[in-house]
């Protein structure tokens, strides 16, 4: 019998760590051969876009498919389908906004605890968003985050986002007044932004001090979050997709200046599987455009913990389809 789980339903159902968990255990499946993952299926239509993924994970039994559309003014909707892969039973629809921005977050997790970093350690924020927040959340629990900065342009977003971060984690969190005063000095950096731009927010000229940049923001060609400094200068460049190299902007435009020689470049799952070693020193450089995968991950879980919960407030049943 197939189920509707809402936001509302699914929202403190796992902790960061454990969709940190569930990506790392999900790419030991991708890196043993064991899924299937699609590039993303892109639609522009008059005043909007769709936006479809497809990852099948066999040694978990389940494939999902990821729709999300954006409409001019109004924003972007998700919407996650669960299966199961034995007999192609549908299993849940689940709204996908905590989804992705769980699993875009836990996926910088995954990078992070494969760069580790002793001591106190502080983080510079682009972005002030549900993704900027989930950002910090994840870095902090896999370090000893003790203070961050922010920024983005609106003054009140970036200054909302420091009460309420400082808040939830229990650190300083300040508003910074640029960009460049947001990241400069800090062991490791996220970018968030919601910028659509061609021209880049964060520069590799102020990374001075960064030992970890996490570039989430931007999955599209034609924009570039991060200039080609932030992988040139970088010892490694990881990304949590084989297809993002031909998806973002910013690693097309690395790739066309030189930037990223075949051995400087690996995925998150070569990372996991301990295919590919993280350098003792330097900038690892990691890019995330998103994967079916991830959301395959939370969506299973989601499914087990919750799917069979009939009755509960937010979680509908439909009869099998036939």
């Amino acid at each position: 019998m197939a189920v509707i789980l809402d936001y509302t339903t699914m929202d403190g159902a796992l902790s960061m760590r454990d969709v940190i968990d569930l990506l790392e255990v999900a790419l030991t499946h991708e890196a043993a051969g064991k899924t299937d993952v699609s590039q993303k299926y892109i639609t522009d239509f008059a005043g909007g876009a769709m936006r479809m993924l497809v990852a099948a994970d066999h040694a978990a039994g389940y494939l999902a498919t990821k729709a999300y559309h954006s409409i001019d003014a109004a924003g972007v909707r998700y919407v996650v389908t669960l299966y199961r892969l034995k007999d192609g039973e549908l299993l849940a629809w689940l709204d996908g906004q905590l989804i992705t921005d769980l699993r875009t977050g836990g996926a910088s997790g995954v990078i992070a605890r494969k760069v580790p970093l002793a001591g106190a350690v502080t983080v510079g924020i682009i972005g002030s968003g549900n993704q900027a927040r989930m950002q910090l959340e994840s870095l902090a629990a896999v370090y000893n985050v003790t203070a961050a900065s922010v920024w983005s342009p609106t003054v009140a977003n970036r200054e909302s986002y420091a009460r309420e971060m400082s808040l939830k984690l229990g650190i300083r969190v300040s508003a910074a007044t640029s960009a460049e005063a947001a990241v400069r000095g800090h062991r490791v950096v996220a970018a968030a932004s919601s910028a659509r731009t061609p021209e880049p927010v964060l520069r590799g000229a102020w990374l001075q001090d960064c030992r970890l940049l996490c570039a989430v923001g931007n999955t599209r060609r034609q924009f570039a979050e991060v200039d080609v400094e932030c992988f040139e200068k970088a010892s490694l460049v990881v990304a949590d997709s084989p297809h993002a190299q031909h998806e973002a902007g910013d690693l097309i435009r690395a790739a066309e200046a030189g930037a990223l020689p075949p051995q400087k470049l690996t995925t998150l799952a070569q990372i996991v599987a301990g295919e590919a070693a993280v350098p003792a020193t330097g900038l690892i450089t990691f890019k995330s455009v998103g994967t079916a995968l991830q959301d395959v991950a939370l969506a299973g879980r989601y499914y087990e913990l919750l799917g069979t919960k009939a009755g509960m407030p937010g979680v509908v049943n439909f009869p099998r389809m036939r």
